[in-house]
């Protein structure tokens, strides 16, 4: 005959087991899930485009940032983190990203926004190298499971250009 012990040991390992494999089978299920999100990210106005004191160039932009981002949503779906960037080439780096603004959305009531807003994080590159540039806007999003991994996906909108001269 087993102990008390022995027994409890069984019942709680049984269903630590149990547990792992419904874990496992909710992590499996996310990827029979095909979201289509849709997204826009307009530039309604360059407010300031300057030089700092330090000579690196600033710019302060308007935007209208639109999405409906319920189809990321599932029943594992903790929060979706949101965020628009700006992606340009320089001479001295292939390849530049500057977060202008972001968010978490944590319901899928909360997934179809629109925001007029301007950048919320500063534009800067090291050095003068923004004036004439071509950029692109990109919406980036993580979605962020219950239990799982996270997932990462963007969306672009491409050619924007910045002004010749400063304002």
């Amino acid at each position: 005959m087993h102990s008390f012990g022995y027994r409890a040991n069984a019942v709680v390992t049984f269903g630590v087991a149990i547990l792992a494999v419904m874990c496992a089978m909710a992590s499996l299920s996310v990827n029979f899930n095909s979201p289509s999100p849709t997204a826009d990210v307009k530039v309604l106005n360059v407010n300031w485009f300057q030089k700092q004191p330090n000579g690196n160039d600033e710019v302060s932009l308007t935007m209208n940032i639109s999405a409906d981002l319920s189809s990321l949503f599932t029943w594992n779906t903790k929060q979706v983190f949101v965020f628009v960037a700006a992606e340009y080439e320089t001479p001295q780096n292939a390849f530049n990203q500057v977060s202008l603004w972001d968010g978490i959305i944590q319901s899928k009531e909360q997934a179809k926004f629109w925001i007029h807003t301007t950048n919320k994080y500063r534009f800067t590159d090291q050095g003068n190298n923004l004036k004439g540039k071509d950029y692109n806007l990109t919406l980036h999003w993580h979605i962020m499971p219950k239990t799982g991994k996270m997932f990462a996906d963007k969306l672009v909108m491409t050619r924007y250009s910045l002004p010749e001269d400063y304002k």
